[in-house]
């Protein structure tokens, strides 16, 4: 029987490495687009089936398949972000974004020969951390997917346009405003070391249930979010203020014997895993300005932990010159 992966005389057609190889760029566009892997896999899946019912004259007659895939999942991407809006105001509690083990080994550089100023360049790291993915949620659906593609993948607003489907005016003010929002929203946040040492002490603080040292690593405005989606027990709305937050902590910590916390990298940054068993049952991503934590995200829903549980935490998501890495 003849397979999509082999033309009609049983050979391996020669072509499907080129098309294969297109995957992970498009995973990697796809998290950034819907803020879930396993959003992201399906939006391929979808994309490569597509891909299939076209005939082999109709394939052959594709200049560039790259293109074409690319165009086709950021449609399809477009499309989920807009009924995604509608099933998580049915969300049980807060909806953050899925958070990713270790991505390690991120990589520069720009695609097509497009200039960009460097003050609108959003480095690799940053197009995958907690707090940016949290910003592009309050995006509409046509201003993220032209920011993701322009400011981060580095597609010309020709190309953009011919996706979203509006001009590459209306598109470059999509970017503009979406980058607006970015800047409004951050802060710069300190080195990487800098941020693991504060991770670091928080953890230890934590496990030795010190109330005054938790306050002291928080920011006075801070915010806990946690994420159970009705799947895992979690507080239902957002808790403000360090003190109220360190108390709330040393009670679980309390409360939770068998708890064991572990530094990990989430989403490109220092994080950390809560286990029990033997298994990870929450992720922490922590957004720091300063000396100081600003927002805690804990994601408990386990469907957004399988990445952690069912890989061993062994995705690696990275961009750069219109190629990511997925393992």
């Amino acid at each position: 029987m003849t397979t999509p992966s082999e033309p009609g005389d049983g050979r391996p057609d020669p072509s499907l490495n080129a098309i294969m190889s297109e995957r992970r760029q498009l995973i990697n566009l796809a998290y950034r687009l819907l803020g879930s892997l396993a959003e992201a896999e399906d939006a391929v899946q979808e994309t490569y089936a597509r891909w299939y019912t076209l005939s082999s004259q109709q394939q052959q007659a594709i200049e560039s398949p790259g293109a074409w895939l690319t165009k086709v999942a950021s449609r399809i991407c477009l499309n989920l972000l807009s009924s995604a809006r509608a099933r998580r105001e049915n969300y049980v509690g807060d909806w953050i974004p899925e958070p990713l083990p270790e991505p390690a080994e991120w990589s520069g550089g720009r695609a097509g020969g497009t200039t960009i100023d460097p003050a609108d360049r959003v480095t690799l790291d940053e197009s995958i951390n907690m707090a940016f993915l949290v910003v592009l949620e309050s995006m509409t659906p046509a201003e993220r997917v032209a920011f993701i593609l322009h400011d981060v993948f580095r597609y010309p607003f020709a190309e953009v346009a011919d996706i979203v489907g509006r001009t590459p005016a209306a598109c470059r003010q999509l970017a503009s405003s979406a980058r607006r929002r970015i800047r409004t929203s951050q802060t710069p946040a300190p080195p990487t070391a800098r941020q693991a040492a504060i991770v670091k002490n928080f953890k230890q603080a934590w496990e030795a249930k010190d109330i005054d040292a938790l306050i002291g690593l928080l920011d006075p405005d801070v915010m806990a979010t946690g994420d159970g989606g009705g799947l895992a027990t979690t507080v239902r709305r957002p808790v403000e203020g360090a003190e109220q937050i360190a108390r709330g902590l040393v009670d679980l910590a309390g409360r939770l014997a068998n708890l064991t916390i572990l530094e990990r990298t989430v989403n490109g940054q220092p994080g950390l895993v809560a286990q029990q068993d033997g298994v990870i049952v929450t992720v922490y991503a922590f957004d720091i300005a300063g000396d100081r934590i600003t927002h805690i995200w804990a994601v408990r829903n386990p469907e957004k932990l399988r990445p952690w549980t069912v890989h061993g935490g062994g995705v690696r998501v990275s961009a750069g010159d219109r190629r990511g890495v997925v393992k």
